[in-house]
């Protein structure tokens, strides 16, 4: 099985989550294709565009990106991308374990844990404590030196990154207006009726 994992890089730093994203697709097994993504000016869906026509590319039955990308920390390249290749996703993966052709994914909720299972091809997104992430030792660091680079520009992929949406103005909200006491429940239903009038 093929994963390509989405390694998100500032201009400085990988992002955290690529240790734990590289440290899961070595636990899977199989080939492991890494796209460096340094496209930090563009808007989420034109990374999530470029991703797909990669994915398209490298055709892996598996994409692991972190839960938040170096767009905006918006938590929608990975959805996004999903949606534009039609195929199944599980997001904030805290534990994530591959059974033939589908992906048990663990994930953190509000009242405790979840376990969903998806079908392969699927897109998952990693939170921080998906696993202990295993750190590259000098002699790979030194074979990696000798991999060679595919440079792949947005023109290359027959992808339009052209910003779709401005931000024209931001403006900070009105402060609010103080609160009113009342000294009893007809005083607010009076308030309500005849100020708010809302009832």
């Amino acid at each position: 099985m093929t994963t390509l994992i989405v390694a998100e890089h500032d201009g400085s730093a990988l992002q955290p989550a690529v240790l734990h994203t590289v440290t899961a697709a070595q636990e899977i097994g199989g080939d492991i294709h890494i796209l460096v993504e340094t496209a930090a000016e563009l808007q989420p869906l034109a990374v999530a565009k470029l991703l797909k026509a990669v994915v398209q590319k490298e055709s892996p039955k598996l994409v692991i990106l972190g839960k938040q990308a170096i767009d905006d920390d918006s938590n929608q390249t990975g959805q996004m991308l999903a949606a534009l290749l039609g195929w199944p996703q599980a997001t904030f993966a805290s534990k994530l374990k591959i059974e033939g052709e589908k992906a048990q994914v663990t994930r953190e909720v509000d009242g405790g844990l979840e376990t969903v299972s998806i079908k392969i091809p699927a897109v998952v997104t990693t939170d921080l404590r998906l696993n202990e992430p295993r750190y590259v030792t000098l002699p790979n660091i030194m074979k990696a030196k000798k991999k060679t680079l595919e440079v792949l520009k947005p023109e290359a992929l027959g992808v339009d990154v052209a910003p779709r949406l401005a931000t024209v103005k931001v403006v900070e909200p009105g402060k609010r207006k103080a609160g009113t006491k009342v000294a009893d429940i007809k005083a607010l239903v009076d308030k309500l009726r005849n100020e708010a009038k809302v009832i």
